[in-house]
């Protein structure tokens, strides 16, 4: 199957990796779905899909709620017929030391980081099993591997992610299904512009220059290794995790 018969959702894809991700999508003439929560901010990356060489299909969704999910895949398989990509980009958190956290920001955080990713996975796998394809690409986080100070709920969440991706890899493969993972580092974004907004200019520089190459990801960066896992050039690799974080985790 080349790029250009491919039907992607990505979750997130109004801002950020999600919109990076969409836009390389495009870029190669594919069908995207862009799902987000931000439905104006949708048909606006939706609309630049289509000025991109691709297709472009906004869908208002709310991956922390199974309904809005299951209605979301819906729409795009009565516009499309099908779905060949699920990206799951969608993401959320605040910089707060473990102790002054609360239930309530626990639950938004797995909500919105590992949940999402059940919700969508569990919705848009009998449709693949049924076509004996499918690839997903779920995006966790550098802090995920390693742990970030000020995020141990997002790290634990983003951790889930990577395990359960491992889990189901495992139990797809013989309907033709790939799962893998890409984890982020600091990337160049709207939420980490908004972390550093609340008073984290400290951490976050003291991240970069843990990094090896010293800098912040570009969402483009991230974006190109959503696109290759999401290929026939990894037709072989499932149950993996690349990294895209400058080196800050090397394992």
């Amino acid at each position: 199957m080349t790029r250009h018969d491919q039907v992607a959702v990505v979750t997130g894809g109004a801002s950020g990796i999600g919109k990076a991700v969409c836009l390389a999508l495009a870029g190669e003439g594919a069908r995207v779905a862009v799902a987000d929560r931000d439905g104006e901010g949708a048909e606006a990356v939706a609309g630049a899909v289509t000025a991109a060489g691709g297709d472009g299909l906004p869908v208002r969704m709310d991956v922390t709620s199974r309904a809005s999910v299951d209605e979301g895949l819906r729409q795009v398989l009565a516009h499309w017929e099908r779905i060949d990509v699920l990206a799951n980009v969608a993401g959320w958190d605040r910089i707060v030391p473990f102790a002054d956290t609360t239930e309530e920001f626990w639950d938004r955080v797995i909500a919105i980081n590992f949940r999402g990713v059940l919700a969508t996975s569990h919705a848009v796998l009998p449709h693949m099993v049924e076509q004996r394809r499918g690839l997903i690409v779920n995006v966790s986080s550098e802090a995920g591997r390693a742990g970030s100070s000020g995020e141990a709920v997002y790290s634990g969440a983003k951790g889930a992610v990577i395990a359960f991706s491992k889990a189901l890899a495992r139990e797809v493969a013989r309907h033709g299904i790939r799962v893998n993972v890409v984890a982020p580092g600091l990337t160049d974004t709207p939420l980490l512009q908004g972390l550093i907004a609340d008073g984290n200019e400290k951490l976050v520089s003291a991240i970069i220059k843990a990094t090896p190459l010293a800098r912040l990801a570009r969402a483009e960066e991230v974006a190109d290794a959503v696109l290759f896992l999401a290929s026939e050039r990894a037709s072989f690799i499932t149950g993996q995790t690349l990294s895209v974080g400058g080196g800050l985790t090397m394992v």
